[in-house]
């Protein structure tokens, strides 16, 4: 699909719709929240201590010792949990999660918070260890999004001034136990790049070494659309341009292109959520990317992540919505958690396949795809991990399957679950080792396994 007139008009009509749409789901996340905080859920007395052992999930339930919470799971064991109080917090609120392998074997995440980053090592027995924090640029913020290439961890956040924070996670090797360190903003960064403020997600290309901050403001030049950092030297990040064509850009997932379309065979292509469609771009040239398609589908209200099914083959993407639980848009209307199946064969023609429908009600947040399963982080049903392997017989995700899951949300457990922003917020699932980080809103980070 060429990027003609007709397109342009149609993105700048969509344009003011969108900001609205994303103005009322950031209200209603900081409304839910404050509501929260009203009821002391964030009170550090509320929240249980540490249980570093393994907890096996056994007929539905983690066996959990005395006075600790029991998670409703399956095919999924616990084996340790820091609080956000653990992880030296303040305001004891979570968000993202990444993580990091050293080249010696260990393992480490960079767990968001409101007012910061704090880091952790995940041991052998799967039990976590409190490393130490880096606060907050310039102040708290619900949004908070890091990503890691070659063990520097890029930063951004939804706060005024706060620019990308650049942090050798290398310093965490030399770390004594228990004696975490809370580092400094100014001397113990690699460094911090000011060329944007505030942004809403941060997205990594390692293999160009290219980080790209997406919803860094519609008022801006770059109109929040991919903002290009080029971190060749982590010490000197560059800005070799901006993507700005269909303006703001919630997250993305960029690649070398390695799939059918022959057209674009080595290409940087970026599959952008651009709060009302699938957005395919081509980044190869930084000075004049270019707007491959634009794909909206039925149901949709907020269109907010995804990631392709297989690196291997680049032929279909899972597609998240954010509001389409909340808003009873299309089949979404039942509130369970609804995932979206693209066939992108075509990069300039993608269609809409399929949908699949959590047994659980919950919105959708961040997902992630391993080895043909999506690792789902769905708010208040917490972790869901569906088997997607049939996608290419069947592209219409009857197939599809949840072959495990872990809720850290038991509040609602109950009622099967509510369409609210509460419970997990993202999880991180490639470590070498099999655990998987899961973190929560209200309690913290925790350290899961996958038995399936």
């Amino acid at each position: 699909m060429k990027f003609s007139l007709a397109v342009a008009a149609a993105v700048l009509a969509g344009s003011a719709a969108a900001q609205n749409t994303m103005d009322r789901l950031m209200a209603l996340k900081i409304q839910q929240r404050e509501a929260q905080r009203a009821r002391g859920v964030f009170d550090s007395a509320r929240v249980a201590l540490a249980p570093q052992s393994l907890q096996k999930c056994v007929d539905g339930k983690t066996q959990s010792p005395a006075g600790q919470p029991v998670y409703s799971c399956d095919s999924v064991d616990l084996h340790g949990f820091l609080s956000h109080t653990d992880l030296g917090s303040t305001t004891r609120e979570g968000n993202d999660v990444w993580g990091w392998a050293a080249p010696n074997g260990r393992e480490f995440g960079a767990v968001g918070q409101t007012d910061g980053t704090a880091f952790v090592e995940i041991k052998s027995d799967g039990t976590l260890v409190y490393l130490g924090r880096l606060p907050t640029q310039t102040e708290s913020s619900l949004w908070r999004d890091m990503k890691v290439i070659d063990g520097y961890c890029y930063i951004g956040a939804e706060a005024p001034g706060h620019g990308l924070q650049v942090f050798d996670m290398r310093k965490l090797l030399g770390v004594r136990p228990g004696r975490p360190v809370t580092y400094d903003v100014r001397r113990d960064l690699k460094a911090w790049f000011s060329g944007f403020g505030s942004s809403h997600n941060i997205v990594a290309h390692e293999e160009t070494n290219m980080i790209y901050a997406v919803g860094t403001g519609r008022n801006t030049p770059c109109k929040g659309g991919l903002f290009m950092v080029d971190v060749k030297n982590p010490a000197k990040p560059t800005s070799p341009g901006c993507a700005s064509e269909d303006g703001y850009v919630h997250d993305a997932q960029c690649v070398i292109y390695d799939g059918p379309d022959a057209k674009y065979q080595g290409k940087e292509i970026c599959f952008n959520y651009n709060e009302d469609t699938l957005t395919i771009m081509d980044v190869t040239s930084k000075a004049a990317p270019k707007i491959l398609s634009r794909t909206p589908y039925a149901g949709s209200a907020y269109t907010h992540q995804g990631w392709l099914t297989s690196d291997a083959d680049m032929t279909f993407l899972l597609l998240d919505d954010e509001l389409d639980e909340q808003d009873k848009t299309g089949i979404a209307a039942n509130g369970r958690t609804t995932t979206y199946i693209f066939n992108i064969t075509q990069l300039e023609a993608p269609t809409n396949t399929g949908t699949y429908q959590s047994p659980a009600k919950a919105i959708d947040h961040n997902q992630y795809v391993l080895n043909g399963l999506s690792y789902q982080s769905n708010y208040g049903s917490g972790l869901r991990i569906v088997d997607v392997t049939s996608v290419e017989a069947d592209p219409t995700g009857q197939g599809f399957s949840q072959a495990g899951f872990f809720d850290c949300h038991p509040e609602d457990d109950a009622e099967g679950g509510v369409v609210e922003f509460v419970g997990s917020w993202s999880v991180y699932p490639y470590f070498p080792s099999g655990y998987l980080l899961l973190n929560s809103i209200e309690r913290g980070i925790y350290s899961l396994k996958y038995t399936g």
